[in-house]
């Protein structure tokens, strides 16, 4: 049994897998993204401060939402964060889609290709005659 204190709250609980909050937490941070997410549908112009005040969450939690993909902004959307690689804004994810591609690229080309196997010639079986022995013991 794994038990923990909860990050947000400082409850014991039985911690399983991901991150080390309680049950209770979990559910008022996913009410929390259910309202920034509806606040978002609303107002598409509106910047991340204006979303976490509106709403009552902080910056960070929004902006690591953007980064798990659960959070997407269009196009003409102010809010972007910028990419883990190359600093390029963007509106979801930690990578653009340019460094994607060269992460893509670069992995590919690090694994090997399987190699023919190139089966050497047999040599030709003399027919002469030739004395086998099956047992050695004379």
């Amino acid at each position: 049994m794994n038990v923990r204190n909860c990050r947000k709250c400082g409850k014991l609980f039985n911690h399983i897998m991901g991150a080390p909050i309680c049950p209770a937490c979990k559910d008022a941070l996913e009410k929390s993204f259910q309202e920034v997410k509806k606040y978002i549908r609303e107002n598409r112009m509106a910047d991340i401060m204006e979303v976490a005040e509106a709403c009552e969450v902080e910056v960070s939690q929004i902006k690591q939402w953007i980064r798990e993909d659960r959070l997407e902004f269009t196009e003409d959307s102010p809010v972007k964060i910028p990419c883990e690689n190359c600093g390029a804004m963007i509106r979801s994810g930690k990578y653009c889609e340019k460094c994607k591609r060269e992460m893509t690229n670069n992995l590919s080309s690090v694994m090997e290709k399987p190699k023919k196997v190139i089966e050497q010639p047999k040599k030709p079986q003399s027919t002469g005659n030739k004395m086998r022995f099956l047992d050695r013991d004379i």
